[in-house]
């Protein structure tokens, strides 16, 4: 998919949080392909004095929520650990429908992330990651392993490929259900209002 296409849900919920927190929280999308350019993104904006090469207190400044499905979604938990590497934490990862590409394991969610939750569903014979874990559960919490089916509730999903619907009718549907993405657009919400009430109240 392409990073703007708005015919999907992830696109269709960075721009609906783009408009509502237009100060202070940059939004991005990517394809998964894309990783390490979002990477790059990450770094350059943490990189607060443009020195760079980031200090121990851009760092620690650093509130990073990551999002996908699919092959997007184990991209997220690669990512993750990429900046595991450099030192940066995450406050969030949440994986739609996951499929893991190639070498990438996206079952284990790496220290440096503070909260992770994984929605899938089990029907076709594309579907997505069933349970994730943590590598450190002393630093991450599990926010839990979510199971959706639509075999006797399916959802009419608009503007997508025949071919899709036909190949990867569930792997879709978990797309643009408008249930788990509420979920997932609530989750992300508390982490940035919490952030901004740290930002309001740094004694807090």
């Amino acid at each position: 998919m392409r990073h703007d296409d708005p015919v999907h849900s992830t696109v269709q919920l960075a721009e609906k949080l783009r408009k509502e927190y237009p100060g202070g929280v940059h939004i991005e999308t990517f394809e998964n392909r894309r990783r390490e350019d979002a990477r790059k993104t990450i770094l350059r904006l943490l990189d607060t004095d443009q020195t760079g090469k980031l200090t121990d207190a851009e760092r620690t400044e650093a509130r990073v929520i990551l999002y996908g499905h699919s092959w997007g979604a184990s991209a997220v938990v690669t990512l993750a650990k990429e900046l595991e590497k450099d030192k940066i934490p995450v406050l969030l990862t949440v994986q739609v429908d996951s499929v893991a590409r190639g070498d990438q394991n996206d079952s284990v969610i790496p220290a440096n992330v503070a909260q992770a939750v994984n929605f899938y569903q089990p029907d076709g014979w594309l579907h997505g990651r069933e349970a994730i874990t943590a590598a450190d559960p002393a630093h991450t919490h599990i926010l839990g392993n979510f199971r959706f089916s639509y075999k006797e509730t399916p959802i009419a999903c608009k503007g997508y490929p025949w071919y899709g619907k036909l190949f990867s009718k569930s792997h879709i549907e978990i797309e643009c259900d408008p249930r788990v993405w509420l979920q997932v657009e609530n989750l992300i919400r508390a982490q940035l209002d919490q952030t901004a009430a740290l930002k309001t109240n740094p004694s807090k």
